[in-house]
């Protein structure tokens, strides 16, 4: 499957920014499950070059501006084929061991709960059917609402609160794999949902790392392993690591953000065109 994607980020200062600076995870890189063909990121119009690889085998760069500055406009936009692995990403380059991802962070700490819920879960089958078994177990937990959830939420908060978004599942069920002693971590990408679904915003799973397999992608949300509709982007630790934009700002006066994700699957040929179109359909105007 060809995905299109334009993924837009509006950041507006109320008083004019004097310093910006971003770490960006905005690139994806090749894997065994997907071949990036084509993709650009710029900001105010202007291509941005120098994403190098991090330890994850990823891709990421840092932008700073010092001069006076009242909005960024963020695009990441481009061509990825993906294939069908049925959730297996395997092992990807990287200089960080898969035991690293055993670590602990303050929002997928385990609270006595969720190492509950994961002892609970049957090992006979081995630890691909344990872990099949506890990403449904999460959302039977968890159901998906919003709005009752932001982005600091950790998975004993929302564990407790028996509610949240896909952040919430992924970071419950990564801190349960671990609590089992199975190495698992936080990936943001892109969904093309199915039927008359429509995402408009980035999508956040969870992978785990069976050494036979290698890394594989759970979305407890959807109830499924990854599929070829899934676009991997960035992994951490946390949904923190993993975000597409950081940064911080020198301003005095309220901040905006406002992200649009487009994504679609593409028709051979005409790829450049339906891009063009996606990006004539979503490009914003800015007041100056």
């Amino acid at each position: 499957m060809k995905l299109l994607v334009r993924h837009q980020t509006i950041y507006r200062y109320a008083a004019t920014a004097g310093r910006v600076a971003m770490r960006l995870k905005l690139m994806p890189v090749d894997t065994p499950a997907q071949t990036v063909h084509d993709w650009r990121v710029s900001i105010n119009d202007d291509p941005l070059p120098g994403f190098y690889p991090n330890s994850y085998g990823e891709r990421e760069a840092i932008w700073v501006r010092h001069d006076r500055l009242d909005h960024a406009v963020i695009v990441a936009e481009g061509l990825v084929e993906t294939r069908e692995t049925h959730g297996v990403v395997g092992h990807i380059r990287s200089a960080v061991p898969p035991a690293y991802f055993l670590r602990d962070t303050k929002l997928t700490r385990a609270s006595p709960e969720i190492v509950a819920m994961a002892s609970a879960q049957p090992d006979s089958g081995g630890p691909l059917a344990r872990l099949h078994a506890l990403s449904a177990a999460v959302i039977d937990a968890v159901t998906y609402r919003a709005g009752v959830t932001h982005a600091d939420t950790s998975a004993a908060q929302a564990f407790a609160l028996g509610a949240g978004v896909c952040q919430d599942h992924a970071q419950i069920f990564i801190a349960a794999a671990r609590s089992l002693g199975i190495p698992a971590r936080y990936v943001s990408g892109y969904l093309l949902a199915a039927g008359d679904d429509v995402l408009h915003e980035t999508h956040g799973w969870a992978e785990a790392y069976l050494p036979d397999l290698g890394w594989i992608g759970f979305d407890p949300s959807n109830r499924v392993c990854v599929t070829e509709r899934y676009l991997r982007v960035a992994s951490g630790l946390d949904a923190d690591e993993a975000a597409p934009i950081r940064g911080s700002v020198t301003v005095a006066g309220d901040i905006s953000i406002d992200a649009d994700v487009r994504i679609a699957e593409a028709q051979d040929g005409v790829e450049e065109r339906q891009l063009q179109r996606q990006q004539q359909q979503t490009t914003p105007l800015i007041d100056k």
